[in-house]
């Protein structure tokens, strides 16, 4: 079983940026894809970014050109920078993997983190 640890989250002003990480632990080799996912309350968790071992990045167009997805393979780790954190922005963050090649950067994802919580104060 793979253990996801999400950390970075926080209270920002619009504009600022944040960098959120996510940590897996538990196999002995790196997921094929990790991704950041985002909810609100009353909506559907919707996909925001994902990455393979290559270093392929898949972008959601809201987020284009403002959130960075990286990975260190050597750390299981994949980072989500956040340039310019907007109110609409804020949600709860969640991490996901996929350890094998799925043919989908979609849901669904083998594990999830727990979240952690992203606020652009307007």
């Amino acid at each position: 079983q793979v253990q996801l640890v999400e950390s970075g989250g926080g209270l920002v002003q619009a504009g600022d940026s944040l960098r959120l990480s996510c940590a897996a632990s538990g196999r002995t080799f790196s997921p094929y894809l990790m991704g950041w996912f985002r909810q609100v309350p009353g909506k559907e968790r919707e996909f925001v970014a994902a990455i393979t071992t290559s270093a392929f990045t898949y972008y959601a167009d809201s987020v284009k050109g403002r959130f960075t997805i990286s990975r260190d393979n050597a750390k299981n780790t994949v980072y989500l920078q956040i340039h310019s954190l907007q109110h609409e922005d804020t949600a709860v963050y969640y991490c996901a993997v996929k350890m094998t090649y799925s043919g989908s950067i979609y849901l669904p994802y083998d594990n999830w983190g727990q979240g952690t919580q992203g606020t652009g104060s307007s």
